[in-house]
């Protein structure tokens, strides 16, 4: 599509050259090849194993997670309820920096955290490689199957957990499970 309209764009235009045609096409040539080699140094430097939240807005992992974490605006209502709930729960969270569904969820639950006032002390995060494991096998005991999954517990038992995508939205779904209501992961049987 973007080539056909720069293709209509020498055509239409008036007094362009062609030189100015050749300088947008490498433009979006550079572009195309400077995001692929970012990406592919992201993979070649995912975070594996105990992370933080600092590390994550560090590069090359801030380009996503800053974003994701600047535009999301989660409903007052369920940051209410999570603020009111969650106080008493250990969350244990197995994310990949090279996962598409990672990279959207983990930022909002960082955001929903930080608007209900939860004491990040209480958050374990644990990257993870391609196959799901870490150096440590830390996933082990914990039936990792995908990606992000967000393991919410009490008393050192999973209470519940969030798997991969929400059912609901992200703040509905961590208020149902810190409010004790009915709530299946995504992927549950």
């Amino acid at each position: 599509m973007s080539l056909y309209l720069l293709f209509l764009t020498i055509i239409t235009s008036c007094g362009n050259s062609n030189e100015t045609a050749k300088t947008e096409e490498v433009k979006t040539e550079e572009f195309l090849v400077q995001s692929e080699i970012e990406d592919e140094n992201e993979d070649q430097t995912m975070l594996i194993g105990k992370i933080t939240k600092e590390d994550l807005q560090q590069a090359p992992y801030a380009r996503w997670f800053n974003d994701e974490y600047e535009s999301f605006n989660p409903s007052d209502e369920a940051i209410e309820t999570i603020k009111n709930n969650i106080s008493e729960y250990e969350i244990m969270v197995f994310m990949g920096t090279w996962c598409v569904d990672s990279r959207r969820e983990v930022p909002k639950l960082f955001k929903i955290l930080d608007e209900a006032g939860y004491d990040l002390s209480k958050l374990t995060i644990i990257g993870v490689d391609r196959n799901k494991v870490t150096p440590e096998k830390t996933e082990a005991n914990w039936d990792l199957d995908r990606v992000p999954t967000f393991i919410f517990t009490k008393d050192g038992k999973e209470d519940n957990r969030f798997v991969e995508y929400p059912r609901i939205s992200i703040e509905e779904d961590i208020a149902n499970i810190v409010t004790g209501q009915a709530y299946k992961n995504s992927y549950f049987n």
